[in-house]
């Protein structure tokens, strides 16, 4: 079965984001996306998404061990 694609607005649901800030995400390569059709019509596969919270979770829990080592 293909994987899950979401759009921008699927993102932003997901992460309690706008779809501006979803947009940026993908355009600074935070989240792995590509533009299909024409005029910004971004996917994403839910499997990106899914890694970049893990990234994201990954992040936190490093910057709270430093500051419990402080």
């Amino acid at each position: 079965m293909p994987e899950r694609m979401l759009t921008l607005a699927d993102v932003a649901e997901i992460l309690d984001i706008t779809v501006p800030t979803a947009r940026a995400l993908v355009r600074q390569g935070e989240i792995q996306g590509f533009q299909v059709g024409g005029r910004g019509m971004w996917r994403v596969e839910a499997k990106e998404l899914d890694a970049y919270v893990d990234r994201e979770k990954a992040a936190a829990a490093a910057r709270r061990t430093a500051l419990q080592r402080d």
